[in-house]
C-alpha cells in the first residue's frame, strides 16, 4: 500500500472537520505534554501531525522548537496555510515515519494515531529506531475500531504499548480517552506517555 498515495488523497478530498480524528482543542495531548514537563524552551516532534491544531497551540505558549512529520504533504500544505507567517517557526516534514527521514533531537515525541497504523513488525522496528525523548503516544484501545480511514490498524493497552516499543521506555503513565468524532461517533483511545531509560 502506498502510504503517501493514500493520505494526500484523504487530505485533498476531505475538509478538515470531514475526518473522523479531528479536534479543535487537542486537550488530552497538551494534558500528557505538560505532564512530560512541557515548557516553552522544550522541542517538540509531532508525528503524523497533518493539519493538527496541536501546533497552533503550541506557538501561542511560546514554543519555537517544533516540527511536524506527516507522509502527506497535503495535509503539512494545509497547515503551514492556516498557520500564516507563523508556519516560518516550524519545522516540516514530509515523510513516511517508518522510512528514511532525519530531524533534529528533541525533548518530546508526540504521536496521535499514527502507530496504531503499522501493522507489520518491520515498520514499527524502523518507527522505534527513529523514537527519542519522551513518547507521548495515543493508540485505539483494545476496544477501539479495526479500522479506520479504510486501513487496517493494531489496537494497544498501556502495557502492549511499552511492550512492542521494547526495554529503552517505561510506562510512566496512561490514559484512557473516548475521542467524539465531528459527527458525534465515539472511539476508544489510550494515551501513554513512556520514558526512555538511561
Amino acid at each position: 500500500m502506498d502510504r503517501r498515495a493514500h493520505w494526500d488523497k484523504v487530505y485533498l478530498t476531505k475538509g478538515e472537520r470531514d475526518v473522523s480524528w479531528f479536534e479543535d482543542v487537542p486537550a488530552r495531548s497538551i494534558e500528557m505534554l505538560e505532564a512530560a514537563g512541557l515548557t516553552p524552551a522544550t522541542c517538540v516532534l509531532d508525528v503524523g501531525g497533518g493539519e493538527s491544531h496541536l501546533v497552533d497551540h503550541l506557538l501561542a505558549r511560546g514554543l519555537r522548537c517544533l516540527a511536524v512529520l506527516d507522509v502527506s504533504a497535503a495535509a503539512l500544505e494545509r497547515a503551514r496555510g492556516r498557520l500564516g507567517p507563523a508556519a516560518a517557526d516550524v519545522q516540516w516534514i514530509v515523510a513516511d515515519v517508518a522510512g528514511a527521514w532525519a530531524a533534529s533531537p528533541v525533548d518530546i515525541w508526540h504521536d496521535r494515531a499514527v502507530f496504531h497504523f503499522l501493522t507489520t513488525p518491520q515498520d514499527r522496528a524502523r518507527y522505534r529506531a527513529h523514537l527519542m525523548g519522551t513518547a507521548v503516544m495515543a493508540t485505539f484501545g483494545p476496544d477501539g475500531p479495526q479500522t479506520c480511514s479504510g486501513l487496517p490498524v493494531m489496537r494497544y493497552s498501556p502495557e502492549s504499548l511499552a511492550q512492542e516499543l521494547g526495554p529503552a521506555f517505561s510506562l510512566a503513565e496512561s490514559r484512557a480517552w473516548v475521542h467524539t468524532t465531528p459527527w458525534g461517533a465515539t472511539q476508544s483511545f489510550q494515551y501513554a506517555r513512556l520514558t526512555r531509560i538511561a
